[in-house]
């Protein structure tokens, strides 16, 4: 016995999304490129950039503290709040309210529809990619957030302008090999 396929969605809407999460993203990598995380100098893990008094050297908690409010960083976590909100509530997002009553009204209806689940999995491997992007960047790591806001930048571009979502062929993969998606037998 297999489960029902829930209803479906305006593939439109997702592309929609995209087009705005990969302009959020591209403003964050700008800033995380021009931060704290490229800074050009690196103290073991903690990447810090030296003040005009060149024996002064910053506590851990001030070097944290720089990253935490570095705008790339503030940029990122919004991002990844989203896409928490994608993953947890699709139908209540910010981005799917302001395409079903701004947009879709506007559209001819959609020639068919797309199954939920995909892209609400694309919105989780968003989070993972900029989840690790902001742990690295609160660790140290130089150019992890930069790289991971890129990766999800780029994934987003794929998706607004040409339709393909990565996320969406990572779920289909595992789908096909069993291991999410489908209703076990009893």
């Amino acid at each position: 016995m297999t489960t029902p396929s829930p209803a479906g969605i305006d593939p439109r809407g997702p592309r929609f999304a995209a087009s705005i999460t990969a302009v959020l993203l591209l403003v964050a990598t700008v800033f995380a490129l021009t931060g704290v995380s490229t800074a050009a100098q690196t103290f073991g893990w903690v990447a810090y950039q030296p003040l005009a008094d060149a024996t002064f050297s910053p506590s851990f908690e001030a070097v944290l503290a720089r990253r935490v409010f570095d705008t790339g960083f503030v940029l990122t976590l919004a991002a990844a709040a989203l896409f928490l909100w994608g993953v947890l509530s699709p139908s209540t997002h910010p981005w799917s309210v302001l395409f079903r009553t701004l947009v879709r009204p506007r559209l001819s209806p959609p020639a068919d529809l797309e199954d939920p689940r995909p892209p609400r999995f694309a919105q989780g491997v968003g989070l993972f990619v900029v989840g690790i992007g902001l742990i690295l960047h609160l660790l140290g790591v130089p150019w992890a957030l930069p790289i991971a806001t890129a990766a999800a930048v780029f994934a987003a571009f794929l998706n607004a302008v040409f339709g393909y979502c990565l996320g969406c062929q990572i779920y289909l993969l595992l789908q096909r090999a069993g291991v999410i998606g489908r209703a076990r037998h009893a």
